[in-house]
């Protein structure tokens, strides 16, 4: 049986920073997939995890200095694809990479990525996923392994083969983003890429190069068995989580015996750059 979502439509005044802030504590609530409007931005959750009293802490929602409003509904399956093409912009990383939809004209840069999300998240709107191709640019790859850890659309697993990565593995714990991942990877020709449903127990091989994008607080649980995954030189990359949140993050990574590289940030959101 298809998977229902609630759909949130908020309204937020004034949307910066507020919309972003909203997109975080949200995630920390469970809500898996975000489209940004001109108003504000509409928020996704799968039914079996709302319940009535889901808002009830997100603080920003109670905050006098924003005016947010919002309703929801159920939505199916069925009607995202329709959803994004209405919201879906194509878009571009550092003249290089394009980021589009089937349907949009193909730019001719040297590297074009073709997604079709469902509700998965990971269009290369977000800062995050945005951050995390400008890394990947800066990586030499080539024949490197790789993991895509919270894979979403599969857009980063997608880019790093498009940059000699080989073999790479693509894990998300929503089925959702696992089957949207298999499609992407299908779409944009990937040869070398294994997508699995589930979370950082599944991991049991050594990897050149981890990709995590997820959100702080699955990074904190899960960064021991990141490092431990992690060969010797190897490369972990991390973002989902505000400039704020870099010294809780510093402070976990440090206890296991990685050092900082580099840090990309767009308005309050960073990606970081660790080596083993």
């Amino acid at each position: 049986m298809d998977a229902i979502y609630i759909a949130y439509d908020f309204n937020v005044s004034p949307k910066e920073p507020a919309t972003e802030m909203l997109i975080a504590q949200l995630g920390y609530v469970g809500f898996e997939s975000f489209v940004e409007q001109d108003y504000g931005v509409m928020a996704y959750i799968q039914k079996q995890e709302w319940n009535s009293k889901i808002l009830d802490d997100v603080f920003l929602l109670h905050s006098n200095e924003f005016n947010i409003t919002f309703e929801h509904n159920e939505i199916a399956q069925t009607n995202w694809n329709e959803e994004w093409e209405k919201n879906f912009n194509p878009i571009q990383v550092d003249d290089l990479v394009s980021i589009r939809a089937p349907f949009h004209t193909n730019p001719s840069l040297q590297f074009d990525i073709v997604i079709e999300p469902k509700m998965s998240f990971g269009t290369g709107h977000h800062e995050t996923t945005h951050m995390m191709v400008q890394h990947l640019l800066a990586l030499d790859l080539d024949t490197k392994k790789v993991l895509d850890m919270g894979c979403g659309t599969g857009i980063l697993a997608i880019f790093a083969e498009m940059k000699g990565a080989k073999p790479i593995d693509a894990i998300d714990i929503d089925s959702w983003c696992y089957e949207n991942s298999l499609e992407n990877i299908q779409r944009n020709n990937c040869n070398h890429i294994t997508v699995y449903e589930g979370d950082a127990s599944l991991l049991k091989e050594k990897y050149d190069v981890i990709i995590a994008n997820i959100n702080r607080n699955i990074l904190l649980s899960d960064m021991k068995t990141y490092t431990d995954c992690l060969n010797e030189n190897g490369v972990l990359l991390l973002s989902g989580f505000y400039k704020e949140d870099i010294v809780i993050i510093e402070d976990e990574v440090n206890k296991h015996g990685l050092t900082f590289e580099t840090m990309i940030q767009r308005n309050n959101w960073v990606a970081l750059k660790y080596v083993k």
